[in-house]
């Protein structure tokens, strides 16, 4: 391949393609910004009405502070897969996914411009949580360089995750599946509601294989400084995973897997 007119990189082509990823989410945002705001509002009165009250403290602190941060991480999540699944997939569906493809741009470009918008849909939601947390809760933030890693870690590898989901995918049901059966689960038995260690031993070794857990934790120890394992094991284990998620969305939009007619 010889050098392309524009350069090594194409930031054009590539910036382009993260802004059309940002305007789509950001001309709907009542769906994909203030409605998992509400999600996460609710879950956060009803367990501290249910359950708050005589939960009594976890890791130190009372239950509701422990929530938060796994609400917010779990809402990151769901966000960020959901951007980058439903722009694949409803290009794929309506066939315009070409407009994608035929432009001058390298399978790393591609995936970098979709991450994009899948980072900046998850973080728009955390910092909004963020705030409720602040304002409402009267929460700190123990570690902000801890929190703002693991929130664009679990953007990059959820993001990374709904790219692999929409390529292999090739129906709307099948994307819906591959939702509810492996990213849902994922989520909500990842320490989410409750610190694993009132888990018994072979669920926790389980849990442990989780990339989500991981991020919840760290995102945990960010907010109030405490979790169930260190942020630097977490650290590695996230980058590990993501790297050979991105790395797998890299090699399929290379060869055009299930994306060309």
């Amino acid at each position: 391949m010889g050098t392309r007119r524009f350069g090594a990189v194409n930031w054009l082509g590539m910036y382009t393609l993260a802004e059309r990823e940002v305007r789509r989410f950001m001309a709907v945002w009542q769906q994909t910004l203030g409605a998992p705001l509400i999600t996460a509002g609710l879950f956060l009165a009803i367990f501290s009405l249910a359950i708050g009250p005589h939960r009594g403290d976890v890791m130190g602190v009372p239950y509701v502070q422990f929530l938060a941060p796994g609400l917010l991480m779990m809402t990151l999540i769901q966000n960020s897969f959901a951007n980058t699944s439903s722009s694949i997939m409803v290009a794929k569906v309506q066939g315009n996914i070409v407009d994608t493809l035929m432009p001058p741009l390298s399978p790393l470009e591609m995936l970098l411009g979709y991450l994009a918008g899948g980072i900046g849909r998850g973080m728009f939601v955390a910092v909004a949580i963020m705030l409720v947390m602040i304002l409402f809760l009267g929460m700190g933030v123990a570690h902000p360089v801890w929190v703002l890693v693991f929130v664009v870690l679990g953007g990059a590898l959820m993001g990374a995750l709904g790219i692999v989901g929409a390529i292999f995918a090739n129906k709307f049901d099948q994307m819906a599946a591959i939702t509810n059966f492996i990213i849902t689960p994922l989520t909500f038995l990842s320490g989410t509601f409750y610190s694993i260690e009132v888990l018994p031993k072979s669920v926790q070794i389980m849990t442990h294989a989780n990339p989500v857990f991981y991020l919840i934790d760290g995102a945990r120890y960010g907010v109030i400084g405490t979790s169930d394992t260190s942020p630097w094991v977490g650290l590695v284990v996230v980058l590990a995973y993501t790297m050979g998620v991105c790395g797998l969305c890299w090699y399929w939009f290379k060869k055009g897997f299930r994306m060309k007619a």
